[in-house]
Order: structure tokens, then sequence, then C-alpha cells
């Protein structure tokens, strides 16, 4: 079995989609610029140790999102770059992160109550006797940039149901005088995006993402807040500064 064969088999994801993300890592790197012609299909078909229709089929997808320009005749272009603006500074300490949603511009695309509650994972605290699912879309500068599936216990729900509709949650639950968050468990991975994630944020099926998971606990323990969040690999970054004496301090003193 080839090398190459036997890595595109660690994957679910299709054949096509992986190799559209290599070329597409090429193009963002700047292996291969913008004008430039890229290898031809016989030498990509024997790189990448797949079938010349899958080679085909990846250089469609990119076709599509503007990055190559397949000519009759004369072979594959590299016709745009992918979008880098890295605005979107991840937050890493709880009043940065509510400064970061509170302008953010939202759009809902699902809403049910009374859904069934959420897997919790150790830790992250004990649920609520309800929930209601917030399915939701952000934009910056009118570009979708992270879609976010929340879990908000029903009970702050109903406390400000068209306000919760139309607005972000979280600077909303900090506004609550009553409402203690005791802890905000933030967990940052990287995933891959899903059909729906595509769709919605208006990048290839299988692009990376930054995943941000948020929990936030209340005096209890109770789960008053769980939130999936996927955002844009090509706006946001993590900066943080490993030498800021003040953070030390101030976690040493927590």
């Amino acid at each position: 079995m080839k090398k190459t064969s036997a890595i595109h088999d660690r994957s679910r994801v299709p054949l096509y989609v992986q190799v559209a993300s290599v070329m597409r890592q090429r193009i963002e790197t700047g292996h291969w610029l913008e004008g430039d012609k890229i290898s031809t299909l016989e030498e990509l078909e024997a790189e990448f140790g797949v079938a010349r229709v899958t080679i085909r089929q990846a250089i469609e997808l990119l076709r599509d999102e503007g990055l190559l320009d397949a000519q009759q005749g004369r072979g594959t272009f590299v016709s745009g770059r992918p979008k880098h603006n890295r605005w979107l500074n991840l937050a890493n300490d709880f009043d940065k992160v509510v400064a970061s949603i509170k302008d953010n511009v939202i759009k809902r695309v699902h809403i049910e109550e009374n859904v069934a509650i959420p897997d919790l994972a150790e830790g992250e605290g004990v649920p609520a006797a309800a929930y209601t699912f917030l399915r939701s879309i952000q934009y910056n500068q009118g570009e979708p940039f992270s879609a976010v599936s929340l879990y908000l216990a029903q009970h702050i729900f109903d406390r400000d149901p068209k306000r919760f509709t139309n607005a972000a949650a979280l600077p909303m639950i900090v506004e609550m005088q009553d409402v203690e968050i005791a802890h905000a468990y933030q967990t940052l991975t990287i995933g891959v995006a899903d059909p729906e994630t595509a769709e919605q944020l208006k990048i290839g099926l299988g692009e990376p993402t930054a995943d941000c998971r948020l929990v936030l606990l209340d005096k209890n323990g109770v789960a008053l807040y769980v939130a999936d969040i996927h955002y844009r690999k090509d706006c946001f970054a993590l900066r943080v500064d490993l030498l800021d004496k003040s953070r030390t301090r101030s976690r040493a003193l927590a």
C-alpha cells in the first residue's frame, strides 16, 4: 500500500476534500503564487496516490472558491488567494470574552425551547432542569465568521426571550445582578467544517476551524450556558504575551 493511501485512509473526510485542503494550503502559504501554473493532473495524481477523478474534484472545489482557474489546453493556474484577515484575537480571560461578543452582529437560524439537556463532560457541572437551543451565525463587515450552537438554561432564557432571540446571550447573562457566574470553562481545539458549518460560514467542506467550547456554571455548579463555537480559520488568531508578569501574578493570587 502506498504511504499516501494509508494517510488518506486515516480520515473519513472525502478524498477530494483532503486533496483540496493540501492544495489550498499551498496557495495560502505562497508555495503556489497567484498566476502560477500548478502541477499537472498526472503529477498530482502520482503525488497524492489517488485517481484522476479525485484530483479533478479537488480542483473544481477550489475553482468554486475562486482560487484556481482551469484553462483548456494550458493547464490550471492560481487565480486568487484565501483571505487573510485575522482580526479576531481569541480572548483568554472572561472579561475579554464578554467584550469581544458584546457588539457582534448575529443572525439566528434556529431556536427551540425545552430541548434535551446537552452532553456535559466531567467537570462541566450539572445540567439545568431544561434548556433552549439557539443556533446562530455571527458576522463581521457583512461576512460570516463563526457558527454558534448554544444551550441556554430555560429559566435564564425565559427572563427575556425577545432579547435572547436577537442579541448575544453572554453579555446579557453578565448583566443579571442576581446571577453569579462561579466558573467559565473555555476549551479551544482544532476541527473541520461539516456540511452545515461549511454552508453557514461559506467555506469549503473539511476546512480547518477553530472550535471553542464555553461553559458557564453558577454558584451551585449548574451549567447555565453551554456553547460550541466554530470560527473560520482565516479570521482568528490566539496572541498571548508569555512574559506578561501581571497575568502570572493575577493567577497566583486567584
